[in-house]
This record gives C-alpha cells, sequence and structure tokens, in this order.
C-alpha cells in the first residue's frame, strides 16, 4: 500500500452562521481543517495509508484536532504536542455577489513557532512513497522556509516522490517571497499544483496573450524538467453559490481536462482544491489514466463543495456512482 507523509499546520476554523458578515454575526461554527490535513483525509477517504505531520499544543483543542484526523483513519504518530496555541482563522461565507473572506488568527501558534525539526528524520520518512507540501507552511516563519527546504532534500535523498500545491496565500507573505523560495525549492519537486498565474508570479513565465495553460506547464517544464506532473482547475464564479469547475492535467508531455461541472448550490467552497489534489494524487499512485485521473479529481471537488467544514469525507464509492451517473446522463 502507498504510504503518503503530509506536513502543514492544522488549525482550528470559526465560520460564520447563516451567510452573515463576521461584523454581525451572533454565532461561529466550529471545525479542524488546514490544507495538507485536508488532503491527508481525502486519501485516506481514498484507501491511501496517510500519515499528518504537525505540531498542536496539549490542550483541548489540540486534543480536538488529533480526534479529528484519527476518524478519518489519518495516522498520527509522528504528530507533536507542545507550544502556546492552535491557529485560528476566521471565515465569513459568501453570497450571490459577495465573495468570502478569511481572517488568520495563528501567530504564535505550536507549529508556527517551532525552532527546530523536532522529529528522527529516518523515522518520520520510513516506508514513505509520497511526501507532500504547500506553499502555506514557508510563509509562517523563515525557520519553516528553512525546514521544508531541508526535508525536500532528505526526501529526494529517499527516492520519496514530492509533491508541491504553491496553494499561494497573499494574506501572508508577499508575491516576491513567494517567488523566491519557489524558484529555490522547484528543483526538487516532482509533482505540482499551478494554475496560469502562479506560472507567471513565481516561474517567471512572460505571459503570452491567447495561450492556453499547456504554453505556460511547457515553459516552466522547459526550466525545471524534474517536474513530471502539472496540474490546476479552471474556476468560473458566476456567484458565491454559483460556479463552474474544469481540471486540468499536464503529464507525459500530454494535457488532458475534464468536463466542466456546474457547481449550483455551494454549500462551502473551503477544501475544494485540497480535495481536487487528493485525487490527483489518488490516480497518479492508483496508475489511472490521465483522463481517468483528473475527471476522478474533479469530482472529488465538486463534491467537497456540498459539504460544510474543511475537510472532505467523500469515499471512493461516492466519486465511481457520481461518474456512473454522469456517464448515463451523457450516453442518454
Amino acid at each position: 500500500m502507498t504510504k503518503i507523509l503530509t506536513l502543514g499546520e492544522i488549525m482550528l476554523r470559526l465560520s460564520t452562521c447563516n451567510n452573515e458578515r463576521l461584523s454581525d454575526n451572533n454565532c461561529l461554527l466550529a471545525h479542524f481543517g488546514g490544507a495538507e490535513a485536508n488532503v491527508a483525509i481525502s486519501l485516506a477517504n481514498f484507501g491511501h495509508e496517510t500519515y499528518f505531520v504537525s505540531k498542536i499544543p496539549d490542550d483541548a483543542l489540540g486534543f480536538g484536532a488529533k480526534q479529528h484526523l484519527m476518524k478519518y483513519g489519518v495516522n498520527v504518530n509522528h504528530l507533536l504536542f507542545g507550544g502556546e496555541r492552535l491557529g485560528t482563522y476566521y471565515l465569513e461565507t459568501g453570497s450571490g455577489i459577495r465573495s468570502s473572506s478569511v481572517i488568520y488568527d495563528r501567530k504564535y501558534s505550536s507549529f508556527s513557532q517551532m525552532t527546530e525539526l523536532e522529529w528522527d528524520l529516518d523515522e518520520l520518512f520510513y516506508g514513505i512513497d509520497v511526501l507532500h507540501v504547500s506553499g502555506i507552511t514557508p510563509a509562517l516563519s523563515l525557520k519553516w522556509q528553512e525546514f521544508v527546504l531541508l526535508l525536500l532534500k532528505e526526501a529526494k535523498k529517499r527516492e520519496i516522490t514530492v509533491s508541491l500545491d504553491i496553494n499561494y496565500r497573499g494574506k501572508l507573505w508577499s508575491v516576491s517571497a513567494c517567488r523566491k523560495y519557489i524558484q529555490k525549492i522547484a528543483p526538487y519537486i516532482d509533482w505540482c499544483s499551478a494554475g496560469k498565474l502562479d506560472a507567471i508570479n513565481f516561474f517567471e513565465i512572460t505571459e503570452t496573450p491567447n495561450a492556453d495553460i499547456t504554453h505556460y506547464y511547457k515553459k516552466i517544464k522547459d526550466i525545471y524538467p524534474n517536474i513530471k506532473v502539472f496540474y490546476s482547475t479552471t474556476r468560473k464564479v458566476i456567484s458565491a453559490q454559483y460556479n463552474r469547475l474544469q481540471g486540468n492535467l499536464f503529464i507525459d508531455e500530454a494535457f488532458v481536462r475534464s468536463d466542466e461541472i456546474q457547481l449550483d448550490s455551494i454549500v462551502d467552497r473551503v477544501g475544494g482544491g485540497d480535495a481536487y489534489a487528493a485525487g490527483i494524487l489518488h490516480g497518479l499512485l492508483s496508475n489511472l489514466s490521465p483522463q481517468e485521473t483528473v475527471e476522478f479529481a474533479t469530482i472529488a471537488a465538486a463534491l467537497k463543495h456540498t459539504i460544510y467544514g474543511d475537510s472532505s469525507s467523500i469515499k471512493l464509492d461516492d466519486i465511481e456512482r457520481t461518474l456512473t451517473q454522469r456517464d448515463k446522463d451523457v450516453m442518454r
């Protein structure tokens, strides 16, 4: 069985009720979440052996985060306890033409305040096939920029496949800081989640009018031939509750795209990208064809939009049932 290690910060999410504004809200719904934890949960739901690595406070909130991961079958043997607090973020849920927005309250969290890697790397990487990280973690501190680079180098020494979701967060660092760092770690990446803006902003690919995403992937690959897979989604936002979603995958010099899915009653968009990333990783690790992989991942992301909270409880049979139903619709 494939073993996947994800590393990042898990947080407490506090969301407004009934699409209210944060300033007017009288109640907040609590969930645990974080990009890498969300990917680990989805992959566990798809039948993979997943490990999540982080540091959380030794209190009720830290225990709750651990229980959240364990509920979905994620291995937490390398989870550390200590530090002062669990990072938090507030989500103001959008409605109609008003977009959702986020306020971070994650400074001085147990994870971001780490000053040394507290894991034995031989134990951490034992038996691991894939290491998945995101660009959120190095945005947290200069120390975590050092740590992520070190972990990627150690993974490559052990012939572990490295997966990166750039996942740029403008509220955590600048485009220029992210660009400098992405170019530093790019030589160690095998699979990369990146869109057109990522190619322009972080890989410094010149914008070409009317060029499709394939053009940008090929340009990045010319600079970093070690990156074997690129993937992304194309999203058309009609309103906060109505989007159109399509998946993109570039592998073996070939580009494939999923059917466009109409999302006309979105419950929660947060975590959709993580569900898509997990779907792509599942397809790659399960030897699905490129077209099967991108269709699977897009359905996984679409179904996440029907579930409240950061993480997805969607399992393989949910996706397979949806794919079958969609095929029947086409056949009619």
